[in-house]
């Protein structure tokens, strides 16, 4: 039984980038990910934000920070330790999450988007 005046939380999706292929795989960079801006404006992600990248190649799941990559450029990059999780060519979903109230939850709807797989560009 729930406490009166208590406030439930829980975590949802809130964005998507579903089926993107790794560009390129920076072992000696800090750490993060680097997502063309047009990706980021489209899904509703932002710089900074905390995102679950998983490869459909191997399996790994890995959580990392968001870099700001150049718009238009199709840039899917994984930095620092990620580079050894995720090499270039495989192909990759990432998703954001949200922690939200339950009752609005139950209707949030999040932002999912499907670029084209072969260039990480929108699809017109």
């Amino acid at each position: 039984m729930l406490r009166k005046n208590f406030v439930m939380l829980v975590e949802v999706l809130k964005s998507k980038i579903h089926l993107v292929t790794v560009t390129e795989a920076n072992l000696n960079y800090v750490g993060s990910i680097t997502i063309d801006e047009d990706l980021m404006d489209a899904a509703g992600i932002i710089e900074g934000e905390k995102v679950q990248v998983v490869n459909l190649n191997n399996g790994e799941r890995l959580d990392t920070y968001v870099i700001k990559g150049r718009r238009g450029s199709g840039d899917i990059i994984m930095n620092g330790p990620a580079a050894r999780k995720m090499m270039v060519g495989d192909v990759v979903i990432i998703m954001a999450f949200a922690l939200m109230e339950l009752s609005e939850a139950k209707n949030f709807k999040p932002s999912v988007i499907f670029p084209d797989t072969r260039t990480n560009r929108l699809k017109n």
